[in-house]
């Protein structure tokens, strides 16, 4: 598979925007890639969005992955579901949403990553890549270990966790092809702008 952009956009709303008009913000300032991810939301609520959002992405020619839903993705008819170690096992989701929608795997280390890859993920997400972030990451996986998972695998790389405007420049440099950013976007006093900026880089 191939990304769209190097910003890997993320529909959360952890900087107080409803998802749908979140996700509309993003299209709008040009993200092509993007992740629904409302770890708070009901199965209901994300069907919801999900269904909303879809459209959307259809007419701006952008892809929406879901995160950890594989359900949801395949009722929404997204293009994706992206799963975390403790989700649906790869196998299981690959049965439910078939062939033709990706799934990517969050991964940790260099074990996970070839694991992800051996079992068939059409791309690693990869981090925390420095402390702080979202989830206050105490300490980052760094971009040496970007470095060797880039070296160990073939499959796309989206890092993850901390990473802002003024690093992701270097991250794309070690290796990944993708940068999912959170914080410095939901907080962004201009969203618009700042993922314009980003999509620069």
């Amino acid at each position: 598979m191939k990304f769209q952009s190097r910003l890997y956009a993320m529909i959360d709303p952890a900087g107080g925007h409803e998802p749908v008009a979140l996700a509309r913000i993003l299209l709008a300032a040009g993200a092509r890639v993007m992740q629904l991810r409302l770890k708070d939301a009901s199965s209901r609520e994300m069907l919801a969005a999900a269904r909303a959002i879809v459209p959307m992405c259809r007419e701006r020619g952008a892809q929406l992955i879901i995160d950890d839903r594989a359900d949801v993705a395949l009722l929404a008819g997204a293009d994706g579901v992206h799963l975390g170690q403790e989700d649906l096992p790869l196998a299981a989701a690959r049965r439910l949403v078939g062939p033709s929608m990706f799934v990517g795997i969050s991964t940790h280390s260099v074990e996970q990553a070839l694991a992800a890859e051996r079992g068939g993920a059409d791309y690693l997400g990869f981090g925390p890549m420095y402390p702080g972030g979202l989830r206050n990451n105490v300490a980052g996986k760094g971009l040496a270990m970007l470095r060797e998972v880039r070296a160990a695998v073939r499959i796309p790389i989206v890092a993850i966790g901390g990473i802002t405007e003024a690093t992701m420049p270097q991250v794309l440099a070690a290796g990944a092809d993708a940068c999912a950013i959170i914080t410095d976007v939901v907080h962004a006093p201009d969203v618009p702008a700042k993922v314009r900026a980003l999509l620069a880089l």
